[in-house]
């Protein structure tokens, strides 16, 4: 896109957050659903950017909230992944569908509860998300969210009924056994090969601590890596007590 064409000046708008030239460029005539050079839309690309006041001027302009960017990514699980709440409300309030599939077969609560965004979730669930919607490995989302180590995302899957409740338990316990810094690193090196240096980093989050492994180079540079949480006991007492009640 030339620099003279108004659409390729939304893009940069969009991505900096600047809400006057946005509807001042939509007030030219821009479309709302315009994309970039590489196909990326207008609203995707707002709100993996945290950008909610963006997104809420391209919805009221008239982009259409689950449209799926180059094809493949929804709005909604790009909000839902990078932990966005006010941008995953402003597409929900907007009307897009909580359980939309991108590629892969993720929606918008399995990229929630894959990162341990317990608000998003709890956004999500309230608009009627499906709590028993297997994620794109087929696991269920009460075992993810085990997996994980958020208590925050497991009590929002119970308070809406989530089932799997066994296989959940069994799942906190495992990591509780394995230790989250080994599970890390027995994943990263079932997907980059054994052999590799790590570096691990603690840092805290609204539920406790994440503990994030690294992989390094040759040269000492980090080139991949993930992390979980520590509330695996807590989700054991959690899913324990339910299974109590419950009779399971």
């Amino acid at each position: 896109m030339s620099t003279n064409d108004p659409t390729a000046l939304l893009f940069p708008a969009v991505y900096e957050g600047d809400e006057d030239t946005v509807v001042r460029l939509l007030r030219a005539g821009v479309s709302p659903e315009a994309v970039d050079e590489d196909g990326q839309s207008a609203l995707y690309l707002a709100a993996v950017s945290d950008r909610p006041g963006v997104v809420r001027l391209l919805l009221v302009a008239g982009a259409e909230p689950d449209r799926l960017s180059l094809g493949t990514d929804a709005p909604l699980c790009g909000a839902a992944c990078g932990g966005h709440t006010e941008v995953v409300r402003a597409l929900l309030a907007a009307g897009a569908h909580p359980d939309t599939v991108e590629a892969f077969g993720f929606t918008a609560l399995a990229w929630a509860l894959r990162r341990g965004h317990t608000t998003v979730a709890e956004a999500l669930l309230g608009a009627g998300a499906d709590p028993g919607r297997p994620g794109p490995a087929g696991e269920p989302p009460l075992v993810a969210a085990a997996h994980r180590g958020s208590p925050g995302c497991v009590r929002a899957l119970l308070a809406h009924g989530a089932g799997a409740r066994g296989e959940a338990l069994a799942e906190a316990r495992r990591l509780l056994g394995v230790g989250v810094e080994a599970e890390l690193r027995e994943t990263l090196a079932r997907t980059h090969g054994p052999g590799h240096a790590s570096v691990t980093h603690r840092h805290s989050s609204p539920e406790g601590v994440v503990v994030e492994v690294q992989l390094l180079d040759a040269q000492g540079s980090p080139f991949a890596g993930d992390d979980l949480e520590t509330g695996h006991a807590e989700i054991v007492a959690l899913l324990k007590a339910s299974t109590t009640r419950h009779g399971l």
